[in-house]
């Protein structure tokens, strides 16, 4: 089941990426006086009394004048209404009610998302209380006071937002179709990938609503098998700014990614892989998705005997960090090896959700260290004592060892390897966690 997204909403200077550090317990976003400094980090992972949620920043108002905060803002609340499950509206106690706050406000009432109302720099409950109470005049609910650079009230606001998440029940009666999310850069062809492939199988197709959005997943049957995919191409607005296009094209992506089974990282072979490409990339892998990176616009590339291999090294080098992921060059303009997706992603899902017996890995591990000893620290040498797997999706396994500060990086590379090389596990990311064991337990 993915994790429900949570975003913050608010003119420039109410605190929202105070309030983001906080909820996230680090610095992630630079925190200025100066408005429309917030230019890091735009999404984390937030756990509360057993609950995960990914908080969204929406950031990116930059003050010219009161005409560009509320348009911006307007954009903002756009953003969050199409991509996130809750909304935190934030405003300032300090600054009062604003005409930018009652406009904005008639948005998200409308758009029928649970939308909670919180009031910031609430320093002293008694002081400002009857300030807080100025805000119910926007008619969405009861204001919560916090002081996010303070840290008041920040439990009951997350109350009442993880209030609205969807209980267990609801989340057992879940779809079973593999969700396929279509990524990438904008104007890489994600669009005319999905429309090729529906136009090409003469499938039953249906366009359903997003389960918990307003973005259209389209259903495509192959084979007599529905998968579900979801694009993330329709910037809705096309932003003057490119790096608010950006932002809003990552939030997207964050998004349609956290629904997602695997992914399909679109990159454009006339224009190389490049950094964006690689932080796409990244949120896929971060999030443990099955990845298949598809070289698209294949056939407008002049080629000799060595093009593809010199493109699949481009694309490995940048992409080191993801040495797992499937890679297709394929063409959405004449449909070359397109079919072949399908094969792929079947592949791909089928090692997601791969469970490994513990007397096999044991085995081969106790194989691995035996070929290569494990390193030693002052004259300590680490002790690999049993390995088991505890999760699918991405495959999750426990080692647990003598002493956690003896398992290096790349000896856990190595273990990986060797896992690989036995199950294959192709276009699925592993992830291993290290537990220390004295020896008499």
């Amino acid at each position: 089941m993915s994790k429900p997204i949570v975003a913050i909403v608010g003119r420039p200077n109410v605190g929202k990426s105070t309030l983001f550090n906080v909820l996230a317990g680090e610095q992630i976003s630079i925190v200025k006086d100066t408005p429309g400094v917030t230019r890091d980090r735009i999404y984390t992972d937030v756990n509360w009394l057993n609950l995960s949620f990914t908080l969204i920043d929406t950031g990116g108002i930059e003050p010219e004048s009161d005409d560009v905060i509320l348009s911006q803002m307007r954009e903002q609340a756009e953003i969050a209404i199409e991509t996130a499950d809750v909304i935190i509206f934030l405003t300032d106690v300090r600054q009062g009610l604003v005409d930018a706050d009652a406009k904005v406000a008639d948005m998200l009432r409308r758009s029928k998302k649970p939308v909670v109302l919180v009031v910031n720099k609430v320093d002293h409950f008694q002081k400002y209380m009857p300030d807080v109470y100025e805000f119910y005049q926007l008619g969405i609910g009861d204001p919560v006071p916090v002081s996010a650079g303070s840290r008041l009230g920040i439990g009951d606001m997350l109350e009442i937002v993880t209030s609205y998440f969807p209980s267990a029940q609801e989340e057992t009666q879940t779809d079973e179709r593999p969700k396929i999310a279509v990524v990438g850069k904008p104007n890489v062809g994600k669009s005319s990938i999905i429309n090729k492939l529906l136009g090409e199988n003469r499938v039953i197709v249906s366009n359903i609503a997003g389960t918990t959005r307003d973005a259209i997943d389209t259903e495509i049957v192959w084979n007599g098998k529905p998968y579900v995919f979801i694009d993330t191409a329709g910037l809705r607005r096309k932003s003057r700014v490119k790096e608010e296009l950006e932002r809003y094209s990552i939030i997207r992506t964050v998004t349609a990614v956290e629904r997602a089974d695997l992914v399909i990282v679109v990159i454009d072979a006339t224009e190389g892989v490049t950094e964006q490409d690689a932080k796409i990339a990244g949120i896929a892998h971060e999030r443990g998705k099955g990845v298949i990176i598809a070289v698209n616009k294949w056939d407008a590339v002049e080629k000799n005997d060595k093009t593809i291999y010199e493109h699949e090294k481009r694309i490995r080098n940048t992409l080191s960090y993801m040495p797992y992921a499937e890679l297709l060059f394929v063409s959405a303009e004449t449909g070359q090896r397109l079919p072949k997706l399908f094969e792929m992603i079947d592949v791909v899902l089928e090692f997601h959700a791969l469970r490994i017996s513990t007397g096999v890995l044991n085995e081969i591990v106790s194989e691995a260290v035996a070929l290569q000893q494990p390193p030693t620290d002052k004259g300590k040498r680490l002790k690999i004592y049993y390995i088991t797997q505890v999760a699918v999706k991405p495959p999750t396994f426990v080692i647990f060892v003598n002493d956690r500060e003896l398992m290096h990086f790349s000896y856990t590379r190595y273990l990986e390897n060797r896992i690989r090389e036995t199950f294959g596990f192709r276009g699925t990311p592993l992830k291993f966690i290290i537990r220390e064991r004295k020896e008499k337990d």
